[in-house]
């Protein structure tokens, strides 16, 4: 699921900035962008943030500014510099372009400009792992306010189904009826009215009507919904689980539109796929 984090401090000694960012993933992708004096950090960052984050395509950046009166002494590598000057060059007048800001982009490669110091003191690693966690939390909560918008929605869809259910029980005894004058009409137009047996109509007709019966699919979509209601509640991730209840609803629905036989009832059905939908699609940003 989304989320977002951001913690700025100020500092004697430096500026420090950590903003966190994810996309909705299956799975844990995990990407950190740490300056390189802080590089052997980088695993138990990782661990921090898999600890608390379970899921999603999440990026960490941390920023470190020095004000000018403190910036550590940096060297240029003018070997370097020079062999990527050169290479953007060739580039550019290989494809005839125009080389204007070469000197830039060859300044901005990597391991151009290097520290003279990579070591940093532990109140500079206190400083920084602090806004760390200043940042995962607003991402943490961030989430939470997200997901509680989510369970509402979803209380929502689930509710309009039950609401469907209801309409769908209103509809109900006006079908039989319905459909025992269909077929006797259809009876009497193929065979005439005089040959029609009449016992023999009744006793098939007993027969399809309770093959159309969806007593059984009301009260098992009934049970799902409760379900589904109930493990949105659970403290745990139940995503997956949601997403095999939503499956389960989805299939009593499909059943009870196949024995519809009935015009308003397909009407109120497509209602209720229609709402499944949108579950399904709020469900891939579920835990």
């Amino acid at each position: 699921m989304t989320g977002y984090g951001l913690a700025v401090h100020d500092f004697p000694h430096a500026k420090y900035t950590v903003e966190i960012k994810s996309l909705n993933s299956k799975f844990l992708e995990l990407s950190l962008k740490l300056p390189k004096v802080f590089s052997d950090k980088e695993f138990l960052l990782r661990n921090e943030c898999s600890k608390q984050v379970e899921r999603g395509k999440v990026n960490v950046s941390f920023l470190v500014e020095y004000p000018e009166t403190t910036q550590k002494s940096s060297i240029i590598n003018l070997h370097l510099l020079q062999h990527y000057y050169e290479k953007l060059k060739e580039a550019a007048d290989s494809l005839d372009s125009k080389n204007n800001n070469l000197f830039e982009l060859a300044l901005n490669f990597p391991d151009v400009i290097q520290y003279a110091s990579d070591e940093f003191s532990e109140d500079e690693w206190k400083a920084l792992y602090k806004t760390f966690e200043e940042a995962l939390l607003n991402f943490i909560n961030f989430r939470l306010e997200e997901g509680k918008v989510l369970k509402q929605d979803l209380i929502l869809r689930i509710n309009n189904i039950l609401e469907g259910i209801r309409l769908v029980e209103i509809q109900e005894p006006f079908r039989i009826p319905s459909i025992r004058e269909r077929l006797n009409q259809f009876l009497e137009d193929a065979v005439g009215k005089e040959h029609v047996d009449h016992n023999r109509f009744e006793q098939e007709l007993i027969y399809f009507i309770d093959k159309l019966d969806i007593t059984e699919e009301k009260i098992r979509l009934k049970s799902h919904c409760d379900f589904f209601i109930q493990a949105l509640e659970d403290k745990d991730a139940n995503g997956k689980k949601l997403g095999f209840i939503s499956q389960e609803i989805g299939r009593e629905i499909n059943t009870m539109g196949s024995k519809a036989n009935d015009a308003k009832m397909q009407q109120i059905v497509v209602g209720l796929k229609e709402e499944l939908e949108k579950i399904k699609e709020q469900l891939l940003n579920i835990l």
